[in-house]
């Protein structure tokens, strides 16, 4: 199949598909299925075992979308840009600059309600995948993660987030943690796509964590994850069996030798 392009990521009745991936071997197993993959910062907890996102860098980025973007040939990519790499217009053209000249990606991430920002990339060429709701970056000031969109005030608030990013030129849009109802009535305000995470099922389409999803993370399972796999059981026991195989002189075998 061909790639992925930002004209066929379009409102449409068949929901988009995201999901995270942080390196070639992940990125060329989900590349089938997958409309995008987000080269999401949340490596920096799934990889590095970190609290948060906050402390992910540029390089750490950028080598994980070179990564992705060697696996998946179909799905458009998109990376995360990492906290403090866009407090500026001009800082954030700088590191945008880097990530398209230095990866295959198609598009960066940019969390919250920043239109000087979004615009300054878009007329310069940076396509912009646009985060407002829970912004994962802002957890630790503001002492933890919490859900979005609870009052009337919060919902206005949010909607008119929705409707500066894709104002100021953001092709896609990230909701996440909010409320269903405040989702669905950003996805009916704004003409690009809206996907949602821990949003309700009236976005036009979704994204998961893969770990999340497919059961690697153990430490808790949000509320919003469907696991489709015990992956971290599965792996657990298939390395005990490889470990006794050897211990038991079971392996390798014949077969297994030059």
């Amino acid at each position: 199949m061909a790639k992925t392009t930002i004209k066929q990521l379009r409102k449409k009745e068949q929901p988009l598909v995201m999901i995270t991936a942080y390196d070639a071997l992940f990125a060329k197993l989900f590349d089938k299925e997958a409309d995008m993959i987000l080269v999401g910062d949340s490596l920096h907890m799934s990889f590095y075992g970190a609290d948060d996102t906050v402390s992910a860098t540029m390089e750490q980025m950028i080598y994980h979308t070179k990564a992705v973007c060697n696996g998946a040939s179909e799905s458009y990519i998109v990376c995360d840009m990492p906290f403090g790499s866009y407090k500026n217009p001009e800082t954030a053209l700088d590191n945008a600059m880097r990530v398209y000249k230095e990866t295959k990606a198609d598009a960066v991430k940019i969390e919250g309600n920043k239109p000087k920002v979004i615009k300054k990339l878009t007329q310069n060429g940076v396509a912009v995948v646009g985060h407002i709701g829970l912004l994962p970056q802002n957890a630790r000031s503001e002492g933890g993660y919490s859900v979005k969109g609870r009052d009337e005030e919060q919902k206005k608030r949010i909607i008119k987030d929705a409707k500066a990013v894709e104002k100021a030129g953001a092709v896609l849009l990230v909701i996440e943690g909010v409320k269903a109802d405040v989702a669905a009535a950003v996805t009916q305000s704004v003409d690009i796509p809206v996907i949602g995470i821990g949003a309700g099922k009236e976005t036009d389409g979704q994204v998961l964590v893969w770990s999340d999803m497919l059961g690697f993370f153990e430490g808790f399972t949000p509320k919003f994850v469907k696991q489709y796999m015990d992956g971290a059981s599965k792996v657990r026991k298939a390395v005990a069996h490889y470990a006794q195989d050897v211990r038991d002189k079971e392996f390798p075998q014949s077969e297994h030798t030059y």
